[in-house]
């Protein structure tokens, strides 16, 4: 079930999860039919958006097929671009050089460390009309990628040498490694909502991380200027609910809570995901 509020800037996930102002967005009922027939009633705008979708850490861009599909069969112009994962400052730089190449508005989605990379790469460019953060991170100046899992995550609470397997990578950036999940963690915390095959076959194709892009201080917060929407699965391990409700609540964003799910919600109920991207579009579209 997902429910949907509307938070007021906050300081604390305490504090955010307390107070709902109202109720907004698409019924909790609301099936991957209903999403599409919304979604072209609302693209009928013009210029109609384009939807550019960033992915996040030990994934790609196939992470976003699910949805991709269902925009696709709405007549939405989408885009699933390849996220490098290497730094947060040249990751958020490529994205936004590619982002200057779309004509009309944008409803800039990330997903993770993807959610990182779009509250940067949004800043200073006017046609970027929403940000969606799906199970993801945003960062306030300053802060890292790393800072924002939250106390419970298993990121948190494990140690590295049982998390991660770690090789010397490609980074520019002195000292950085790449770490790939290791099967346990990717299977029983990182996809714990899908089948088990499915997170297995995902794991052995996954991309490894530069652990500087979890270390680069956020430069900007485009979420500050930008309205934004959060979805949130009450299941995720490695970027808590509580940390994420936390900076929906200094976003102002609206929020939308999916009970259960995982991480990687996005691959296992890409229809819950799609119907908050429908809502910013039809945001952007009034």
């Amino acid at each position: 079930m997902r429910r949907t509020w509307l938070l007021a800037p906050l300081a604390s996930a305490v504090v955010a999860a307390a107070v709902v102002f109202s109720a907004t967005g698409a019924p909790a009922t609301e099936n991957a039919s209903s999403t599409v027939d919304r979604l072209r009633q609302c693209r009928s705008g013009d210029p109609a958006p384009t939807v550019v979708l960033v992915h996040g850490a030990w994934a790609d861009a196939s992470s976003w097929a699910g949805e991709v599909r269902m925009l696709q069969r709405a007549g939405v112009r989408v885009r699933a671009i390849a996220n490098p994962v290497e730094d947060l400052t040249t990751d958020a730089r490529y994205v936004a050089d590619f982002l200057q190449t779309i004509r009309g508005p944008i409803v800039l989605v990330g997903h993770s460390y993807g959610g990182a990379v779009i509250t940067n790469a949004a800043a200073g460019l006017a046609h970027v009309k929403d940000l969606v953060y799906v199970d993801a991170a945003a960062p306030a100046p300053g802060e890292t990628n790393g800072q924002l899992s939250g106390s419970r995550s298993v990121l948190t609470t494990r140690s590295p040498a049982t998390l991660y397997d770690t090789v010397r990578g490609p980074s520019s950036a002195p000292g950085a490694h790449e770490l790939y999940l290791r099967e346990n963690v990717f299977v029983e915390d990182f996809a714990s909502d899908l089948p088990r095959t499915a997170a297995v076959r995902l794991w052995a194709s996954q991309r490894g991380a530069s652990t500087a892009a979890f270390m680069t201080p956020s430069q900007t917060a485009a979420w500050k200027t930008i309205p934004s929407w959060f979805f949130i699965s009450t299941g995720d391990k490695i970027i808590t609910p509580a940390s994420q409700l936390a900076m929906a609540g200094r976003a102002g964003a609206r929020v939308t809570t999916f009970d259960g799910g995982s991480h990687l919600t996005l691959i296992s109920h890409p229809e819950a995901v799609v119907s908050v991207i429908a809502s910013a579009i039809c945001d952007t579209t009034r």
